[in-house]
This record gives C-alpha cells, sequence and structure tokens, in this order.
C-alpha cells in the first residue's frame, strides 16, 4: 500500500469518513489483486496494468468512490450515479 495513501486518509479530519475509505480501500486490495495505488489529483487512485481502476475522495458531508471502465459492471438500481457514457459508475457515501 502506497503510504502516500495512508497519509491521505489519516489527515481527513472527518472520522467517520477515515473509517469509510480505510474500508473501501481494503476491499479494492481485496478484489484487485496486485492493484497499485497513486496520489493523483490530491485523490488516491486505484490502478491495475496501468489503467486507472477507481478513485475515492471526500467532499464536506460524503465520501465518494468511483470506478472507471464500468460499463458491464451490474449494480444494484440506484445505487451507483453512471456517467453519461457509461463508463464510470460513482456512489456517494453520507453519514
Amino acid at each position: 500500500m502506497n503510504p502516500d495513501i495512508t497519509t491521505y486518509i489519516d489527515s481527513i479530519t472527518q472520522p467517520w469518513q477515515a473509517e469509510v475509505c480505510t474500508a473501501i480501500r481494503q476491499r479494492v486490495h481485496a478484489a484487485i489483486p496486485d492493484v497499485q495505488e497513486r496520489l493523483q489529483y490530491k485523490k488516491p487512485h486505484f490502478m491495475k496494468d496501468g489503467k486507472y481502476a477507481a478513485v475515492l475522495g471526500t467532499a464536506k458531508g460524503w465520501v465518494s468512490f468511483t470506478i472507471f471502465n464500468a460499463q458491464a459492471l451490474e449494480t444494484p438500481e440506484g445505487l451507483f450515479e453512471s456517467s453519461d457514457t457509461g463508463d464510470r459508475k460513482t456512489i456517494k457515501i453520507t453519514d
């Protein structure tokens, strides 16, 4: 795991957001063998074989998690927001 991502999560001021980010990070690593982490645009990005897999971010009242190349990914109705092209799916988690 990339220490820059650990520092990012440790610097989150809302405890619930830090907990959610830690849980998502652990699940990404469990789901994607050999996933690489990179802090880019001030957000944790997860990559596989040089391609973006997902990005994690926080805002005032939520944590967002975006999955890239998600056209074929089946997700529960109403849980994720899809981009116009359907290649990205985002969930916003609130307290």
